[in-house]
């Protein structure tokens, strides 16, 4: 499986949060995520809760990592610019993933919480579980990582009409003949005679 991985350096400065956001928007672009996708924006409110996490409460600096896994569909390169040490360069394709890793020097565990009420703080792992398709940390080093995935889900096709068969005509003076049992395109059977179904397949959704 071919995997770019890119990686930012985070200093222990609230300000970091907004360089980081950034350079993650850059980054998609560049693997050939829309800036106007779900996926994007959803990563990029992962990428400021958890760089929040890292340098707000614990104070240290950290390492922000970016991970493309190519599916079906992805395209060779990461974008011109890209600063990144990659084993191997790929897009992200229609059924990709996109991993997200924040590591700290910091040994403490994430803790998940409730905030509750009006509270502003406490909301960011709480936010990470309901958005991430999978999430997780371990120890690394003298700190930890936490970690964060999310699926590329293929976009809806797009259904196409196509134009009804003619009704057959039988020659020789004879009147038109009821053609019955056409077969639709579902596989079902359709009650008027000497017609098909005006679509010519199903089209397949994929969700978010």
């Amino acid at each position: 499986m071919q995997v770019l991985q890119v990686q930012l350096e985070i200093r222990p400065d609230p300000a970091e949060v907004g360089r980081a956001r950034r350079w993650a928007r850059s980054r998609l672009a560049g693997s050939g995520v829309a800036d106007d996708e779900p996926l994007a924006e959803t990563l990029i409110l992962l990428v400021s809760e958890l760089v929040t996490n890292a340098v707000v409460h614990t104070g240290c600096p950290a390492v922000l990592r970016l991970s493309f896994q190519g599916g079906r569909g992805a395209r060779s390169g990461a974008g011109a610019g890209t600063s990144a040490s990659a084993s191997a360069c790929t897009g992200v394709g229609a059924d990709g993933v996109v991993r997200l890793e924040v590591v700290d020097l910091s040994d403490c565990p994430p803790v998940p919480r409730h905030a509750d009420g009006d509270e502003t703080n406490g909301r960011g792992l709480e936010l990470v579980d309901g958005l991430a398709d999978r999430w997780g940390w371990n120890a690394e080093g003298i700190g930890k990582r936490i970690w964060c995935e999310l699926d590329r889900c293929p976009a809806p096709a797009q259904v196409s009409a196509s134009p009804p068969a003619p009704t057959p005509v039988l020659r020789g003076g004879g009147s038109s003949a009821a053609a019955s049992g056409v077969t639709s395109a579902g596989g079902g059977r359709v009650a008027t005679a000497g017609t098909s179904s005006a679509y010519g397949g199903m089209a397949a959704y994929g969700a978010f």
